[in-house]
């Protein structure tokens, strides 16, 4: 495997295509958008600089990695027969199956969703080859974080499950397997914990630093439920909520101060605001 593409230059997307482009892949980033396109490049680049600074990379290996990475604005740039595509677009099924069709067309060898909730069989409607597609499920930071949920679609072949899991570990990740359920294992038990979390901010149980700071002494959580609803992004949080609440009932309903502060455009960290206020530098307030 020589060569993976990701559609869709949001945090998860960049983040996916710069682990890639660090593990030695030729990595492809298409955004349509230049200046989320040029955002996404200018982040990745003060990430590879901090990784050497870290010394987790040295200078040429960072420079090579950079050297790996290009940006495409459109599907349409990328050349036929990528080894791997993964869709990282809006947690929207209309626009990810619009996504993944055009991608198809790119005739990838294997054809992947970064979706964290909606089922891989309803994302595969539609595809010619659906035995080749399945759910590759990153983590926020890509780069910082171990594990990739691996999803099995109801179509989806035992060859391509292999590849998967192989292209996962490539990547150096510690990949675990889960069966085509909304929210899979990760999202449906993070945001059972994170809605009532917020539901607990709502009912002025505590401050919001004070329910994480519990979570985090009295659980071991590296970090609380309400800050890492933050660094998801609550309108994606929301996004998942909706999602899980179709499939399984009022139980995962949005509270209420989560569908105020996505209106109101708190969405977290990459707003600046959402349960605590974020500097430009990335750093809590």
């Amino acid at each position: 495997m020589t060569r993976i593409a990701v559609a869709g230059g949001g945090t998860m997307g960049a983040g996916i295509a710069y682990v890639a482009a660090t593990a030695g892949y030729d990595s492809e980033l298409v955004e349509i958008d230049p200046d989320r396109g040029a955002a996404a490049l200018a982040r990745l680049g003060e990430v590879w600089s901090a990784a050497v600074a870290k010394g987790r990379l040295t200078a040429d290996q960072a420079e090579a990695a950079r050297g790996r990475l290009t940006l495409r604005r459109s599907l349409a740039e990328i050349a036929p027969g990528p080894d791997l595509i993964v869709e990282a677009v809006p947690e929207r099924a209309e626009l990810k199956r619009s996504v993944l069709a055009e991608a198809e067309a790119r005739r990838p060898a294997l054809l992947a969703s970064n979706t964290s909730s909606i089922p891989i069989g309803q994302l595969a409607d539609g595809l010619a080859d659906p035995d080749r597609f399945l759910g590759l499920h990153f983590f926020n930071p890509v780069w910082a974080m171990a594990l990739i949920e691996v999803v099995a679609g109801p179509a989806t072949s035992a060859a391509t499950v292999e590849a998967a899991l192989a292209i996962a570990r490539g990547l150096g990740k510690d990949p675990v397997l889960v069966r085509d359920f909304p929210g899979f294992a990760t999202s449906r038990l993070g945001v059972a914990l994170g809605l009532e979390a917020i539901r607990m901010a709502e009912d002025g149980v505590a401050d919001p630093s004070d329910i994480d700071k519990a979570m985090m002494l009295g659980y071991r959580h590296p970090v609380g439920p309400l800050e890492l609803t933050d660094l998801v992004g609550l309108d994606v949080r929301l996004d998942i909520a909706r999602t899980l609440q179709a499939a399984y009932g009022d139980r995962f309903a949005p509270p209420r101060l989560l569908i105020e502060k996505v209106e109101a455009g708190e969405l977290g960290k990459k707003s600046g605001q959402g349960f605590y206020r974020w500097l430009a530098s990335g750093e809590r307030a």
